[in-house]
């Protein structure tokens, strides 16, 4: 059955490679298809042999010259980039069909099922029903500081996915199949004839503006689709369709507020992004407009409508014709405050209710005309969005690091004469704090920003504040604090907003990454909760974002995973006993060692509590354009989350029990050594990353706008997450997914009573099950005889070699440790099509792997090479992206 089921998978990428290979014939020559396929087909043979073998390939590839190179390692990032569209296209299909893509192994239900199955548990229709309304799920879109490919280029892909959905159509003629054929074909080369890499780091806006993209292409079609489908749901088994003000999903954005660590981020940019995202809410809302004065051409009117638009012929035209010249001066107007031009005098649209009343109007009178049924159609969908996006689009959040306003207040306090507020302890800046935040007058008059105390950095941190005073609060999100620490540091921010002048405050929201700060979160909460004044503002609710980049950085992945665990136990539990609802906001990406997994195994191995129909995640740049960036892939994923949501506070899994605790206490002990031992203690280890990795070379490509270090003349530590696993995922060696997790885990099975609690965990304990499973995919894309490559290729240090020996027995060792308590003799034995997955992407990974070292060697040990061979080498990164897929 399975292999049935996902034959037309197969089918598609052979396809694909087929015409792939017809373009490289026609554009570049029968010799380079032919070189090509030769390393294609030692690949391939090398792999079905074993392991790979780099030495059998490389002598295919050093005879070749630069553009050669450059030419081949093109040709096989566009099959992983085309593989991966036949993927998508396969998920829309068996979606389509009802049916699970056998590579999501359990994470894919569908809502039905997952009421079905709650009501069969015993939940009553009421309870499913309310808890189905009243879910809160955000999903934060960021940027990708590893995304080198293109705009234009994804478009392009965009555009042979919609080709290929068209292929799979029944009700085409043999002629139309041909002609889908032949545009598939012409996309394929125009790709090819596209440079595909990006030659300028894009700007905080230019990141924004993609975002926008993906709204404007695809979530702003799935959005109404996906509540359609939720009406049908809840019409068969819930007695009848949501209220229309039910929106289960909400966007923001990260894109133009993230400012921590990125100079680029400034007030200015944060204001144009905010009005370009209101620019492009108008143009949507004008295009819905506009479809609806076509359709609605009726003459029965309500009374209510009537006394609005009066009695001529077609009354509800004349009400949408206000609107759409309302929402054109709004486009008008915040277009010319992106150009710093005066805005055009006219009305515009300054809250959602100015949108919202009059189309509800409409939608009361054709209900009682007795035009329901053209009220259910596009009106309705229109509704939808301005319940979900407002007219903002999307939320923006604002992210800063804890320290620049601290040096803020610093500076004020210094101004005023009261000393320095960086030498305070914590008693004595939690008092200033609340005395100033109870107060009524401001901290500092004009004059402090002509003092001297007034740096630049203290301006930016005073300007964006001013920002946020001068916008709608419908615009903006969450204000993060990256490392937080301390009660100080969310009062703070208070104050700094109150000193602009906000008058209802952004929500803040501190971050606790590293492993001290998700530790001590709960105390820093139950401290902030024990304030009258702090909990009267947040009676409404708090948020609590938890990081998982910087805390698998700072301790590894098993550590950082069970002390988010516990920290969201702790949190809740302060919030449930203050009588406070908890929103927490995961700080996920789309490795392993970032949070990613699958969305129903990450919601339902959270602990119980910790998601009471309420979370926020963020969905990072590679991992939006693969689950947001076509309209069906992305109604998939939001169905996902909604689902998981209503099952984890409906069902929440069952609580860790002492005995497990215990164990995961030993585990991570051990594990938090080993991976501190490499880590922070093996002075060999940066040199080994900068020497064997592409880390380097990431940091003068043009990638994201935020830089990937902290500071130019840091070491590992002033190394930003992402780039940390995307260096080491570039070479196969996967080391933060699993670095520490394999010693811990051969230490436990080597006792019988561990090796027991160990399968009980595996067995029982979802939590446990999640980490396991996320092990398992991460160290099936782990290759040690690419690994040893890159390392054979780029030094000869024998300390160096030394360590990467070491590092590679370690994961060998890992991998048997996994195969002993999950008993699968071959890592993915459970999920046959995440193998053949892989399996397919080997053959063309492995030649990018070793063009990928060997152009690193000559780009070093020649400074003014040729400007083809750096090409070449953004082209490997972007094409071992593509194949690994969830790379940052």
């Amino acid at each position: 059955m399975t292999q049935d089921l996902h034959a037309p998978l197969r089918d598609d990428v052979r396809m694909l490679g087929e015409m792939l290979g017809r373009t490289l014939r026609d554009q570049q020559g029968e010799a380079l298809f032919e070189t090509v396929e030769h390393i294609r087909q030692v690949a391939v043979a090398a792999r079905t042999e074993g392991a790979v073998d780099m030495a059998r390939l490389k002598t295919l590839l050093e005879p070749l010259d630069e553009q050669q190179l450059l030419d081949v390692a093109r040709a096989f990032s566009q099959f992983l980039n085309l593989a991966n569209l036949a993927e998508q296209q396969h998920r829309v299909r068996l979606r389509r069909q009802r049916q699970r893509y056998a590579a999501d192994a359990g994470e894919a239900e569908n809502l039905g099922q997952v009421v079905r199955r709650l009501l069969d548990a015993g939940h009553s229709v009421e309870r499913v029903r309310d808890t189905l309304g009243s879910l809160s799920v955000e999903l934060v879109l960021t940027a990708h500081p590893t995304e080198v490919s293109r705009r234009t280029l994804i478009r392009k892909y965009d555009q042979m996915a919609a080709q290929l959905a068209a292929l799979a159509r029944t009700d085409l003629g043999e002629d139309e199949l041909r002609r889908c054929r032949d545009d598939l074909q012409r996309s394929i080369l125009s790709a090819w004839c596209t440079d595909e890499i990006r030659r300028e780091r894009p700007t905080p806006v230019d990141e924004a503006k993609w975002g926008f993209v993906t709204l404007e292409q695809s979530l702003w079609q799935a959005l109404p689709a996906f509540l359609r489908e939720l009406d049908d749901v809840a019409g068969e088994l819930l007695g009848g369709p949501l209220p229309l003000a039910v929106t289960p999903i909400r966007f923001a954005s990260w894109m133009g507020g993230d400012r921590d660590g990125n100079p680029n981020v400034t007030a200015s940019v944060t204001r144009e992004v905010l009005r370009l995202a209101r620019w492009m809410a108008a143009d949507l809302y004008l295009r819905d407009i506009d479809d609806l004065l076509a359709d609605f051409a009726m003459h029965d009117a309500s009374p209510a409508l009537r006394a609005v638009t009066g009695d001529g012929p077609e009354p509800y035209r004349v009400l949408l014709r206000q609107l759409r010249e309302t929402l054109r001066n709004t486009r008008s107007h915040m277009e010319a405050l992106v150009n710093g031009e005066e805005p055009p005098p006219g009305e515009i649209i300054t809250c959602c209710d100015d949108l919202l009343a009059p189309l509800m109007l409409i939608d009361a009178s054709l209900r009682a005309c007795n035009m329901a049924t053209l009220a259910d159609g596009t009106l309705r969908d229109t509704l939808r969005r301005l319940h979900c996006f407002g007219i903002c689009l999307l939320k923006l959040d604002v992210r800063q690091e804890s320290s620049r306003h601290a040096a803020t207040l610093d500076a004020m306090t210094r101004y005023l004469g009261l000393g320095s507020y960086l030498k305070w302890d914590e008693t004595q800046r939690q008092d200033f704090l609340m005395r100033e935040l109870s107060g009524r007058r401001p901290l500092v008059d004009a004059r402090f920003f002509d003092s001297p105390e007034c740096t630049d950095d203290v301006r930016e941190v005073l300007d964006t504040c001013a920002v946020i005073a001068g916008e709608s609060p419908e615009s903006l999100g969450a204000y993060v604090i990256s490392m937080a620490t301390s009660p100080s540091d969310v009062l703070a921010v208070m104050l700094l907003q109150r000193q602009a002048g906000v008058t209802h405050f952004m929500r803040v929201v501190p971050l606790f990454e590293t492993l001290s700060d998700l530790d001590g979160g709960p105390d820093t909460l139950r401290t902030l909760l024990a304030m009258d004044w702090y909990r009267e503002q947040v009676r409404d609710g708090q948020e609590i974002m938890i990081g998982y980049s910087d805390s698998a950085k700072d301790a590894g992945f098993l550590s950082a995973a069970w002390a988010q665990y516990r920290a969201q136990e702790q949190l809740a539990a302060v919030c449930a006993e203050a009588g406070i609802p908890l929103t927490l906001f995961h700080g996920r990406g789309g490795s392993i060692s970032r949070g990613g997994a699958p969305t129903r195994m990450a919601l339902l191995s959270q602990p119980p509590g910790a998601i009471d129909g309420r979370i926020r995640v963020t969905e990072q740049g590679e991992v939006i354009r693969f689950k947001y960036g076509q309209p069906q892939v992305a109604i998939h994923n939001l169905e996902q989350y909604v689902a998981a949501t209503l099952e984890a506070t409906l069902t929440p899994p069952p609580a860790a029990t002492p005995a497990w605790r215990e164990e995961m206490h030993r585990l991570t002990d051990t594990s938090v050594q080993a991976y501190r031992d490499v880590v922070r203690d093996t002075p060999e280890l940066v040199t080994y990353l900068r020497t064997v990795t592409p880390e380097q070379e990431l940091t003068r490509l043009a990638l994201g706008s935020r830089p990937a270090r902290r500071k130019t003349d840091g070491g590992l530590a002033s190394l930003r997450a992402i780039p940390w696993v995307f260096a080491w995922t570039q070479m196969r060696l996967m080391l933060p997914a699993w670095l520490g997790t394999g010693v811990a885990l051969e230490e436990a099975l080597a006792e019988p009573a561990r090796a027991g609690h160990l399968l009980a965990m595996q067995r029982d304990w979802p939590f446990f099950q999640g980490v396991l499973d996320m092990l398992e995919m991460v160290l099936a894309k782990a290759d040690v005889a690419v690994a040893s490559y890159y390392e054979e290729r780029l030094t000869d240090d024998p300390a160096l070699r030394q360590l990467g020996s070491e590092l590679r027995e370690r994961l060998l060792a890992t991998v048997a440790a996994l195969q002993r308590i999950t008993g699968h003799q071959d890592l993915l034995a459970n999920n046959d099509v995440m193998r053949w997955s892989i399996k397919v992407r080997n053959p063309y990974t492995d030649p990018l792997h070793l063009l990928q070292a060997e152009l690193m060697g000559r780009l070093r040990d020649q400074p003014e090479a040729d400007a083809r061979l750096e090409s070449a080498l953004m082209v490997t990164i972007t094409g071992i992206a593509a194949g690994m897929r969830n790379t940052g």
